[in-house]
């Protein structure tokens, strides 16, 4: 949950759930993000649309993780001119009902990999791996309330933000039940299970951040939680929310411990933290990953690189099973990760 100062306030509108006017910044980006992830078949997957209208293109990726541990994956920067709706690339958004019901539909091809490893080298594993045709639909619910929004001033105007060291204005949070099916070349999933959705708009550069771990798992109707720790410089800080009978809990403090496989990826997590005087002791083991990265040229020709890596994960929340997500966002200098804690 966004840090409120004195003098303003948090605003979230059922609107919000549509696209906005885009500020008038080069990077202005307008995301939205679902997952569905199948605690019983160990399947599921996500998707993204990030609109950077005023560059002239999106931020399209599509990512299943299938149960015999293969990976189908797309990504692109479909062209776009306007930022009237979520569509690129062949993938598709619809808001049936904001807050409340949503579509998503792809229809087109996606790289299958049964090491998906080799996505840290897309282009070689583009052209290594099998191209296949792809169909995927999936309705979604709401789970649990959208929490978050913008911070304005209390008159209703935004806060300054500088767009070189924007990672957007403002951003929501809800968690999802959903289900579909997904045809990969020859083979039909169907899946229905629980996820997380988030939305944001503004000034985003994914170089503006030194790293992250973001987890999110729906444990039971009675619990789901999302935390990120996260590190700017010599600060780190935690912000989470806990959805609980109760209520929605802030979580404002945690700890996290991570354990690496041999390409420095997560494998195992543990993550401590306390909600409205509950501990929670949340462990998680990844069950299939995969590596992606976005780059971005200097005006000086100098590259700067980001490694985001994208974890199927089940997790154990004080002791009940749950499957989520491990999102681990890391700046690589000189080929490795700068941060090497947590």
């Amino acid at each position: 949950m966004p840090h409120v100062p004195d003098g303003c306030k948090l605003v979230l509108d059922p609107n919000d759930d549509f696209n906005h006017v885009p500020d008038a910044v080069s990077n202005y980006n307008e995301s939205m993000y679902f997952s569905v992830l199948d605690l019983e078949r160990a399947m599921g997957g996500w998707v993204r649309l990030g609109n950077r209208v005023n560059e002239g293109y999106a931020e399209m990726s599509n990512c299943w993780y299938l149960p015999d541990r293969r990976v189908a994956f797309m990504a692109g920067r479909p062209k776009i001119t306007s930022n009237q709706e979520m569509s690129a690339g062949g993938l598709r958004f619809e808001i049936l009902a904001p807050f409340e019901r949503h579509r998503v539909a792809y229809e087109g091809k996606m790289c299958l990999l049964e090491r998906p490893h080799e996505m840290a080298d897309p282009g070689r594993a583009f052209r290594e791996n099998p191209i296949v045709e792809c169909r995927l639909e999936v309705d979604l619910r709401a789970a649990t309330p959208c929490v978050g929004g913008e911070v304005v001033r209390e008159d209703g105007t935004s806060l300054p933000i500088d767009p070189e060291r924007g990672f957007g204005k403002a951003h929501f949070d809800q968690f999802m039940q959903g289900s579909g099916w997904l045809e990969v070349g020859e083979q039909r999933f169907e899946f229905a299970g629980h996820g997380a959705r988030d939305k944001s708009w503004g000034p985003r550069y994914w170089q503006s951040i030194d790293w992250y771990r973001w987890i999110h798992c729906y444990v039971s109707p009675e619990l789901s939680i999302a935390a990120t720790v996260l590190g700017d410089g010599d600060q780190e800080r935690c912000t989470g929310l806990a959805f609980t009978p109760g209520g929605v809990e802030e979580i404002a403090e945690g700890r996290i411990e991570t354990e690496w496989d041999e390409r420095g990826h997560q494998r195992r997590l543990r993550f401590e933290t306390r909600a409205a005087g509950v501990d929670y002791e949340i462990e998680g083991r990844v069950v299939s990953l995969i590596p992606l990265r976005n780059r971005r040229q200097r005006p000086d020709g100098t590259w700067l690189h980001t490694r985001i890596t994208e974890g199927l994960t089940r997790y154990s929340c004080n002791g009940v099973a749950a499957i989520g997500m491990s999102e681990y966002l890391d700046q690589i200098v000189d080929g490795r990760p700068a941060r090497t804690a947590n």
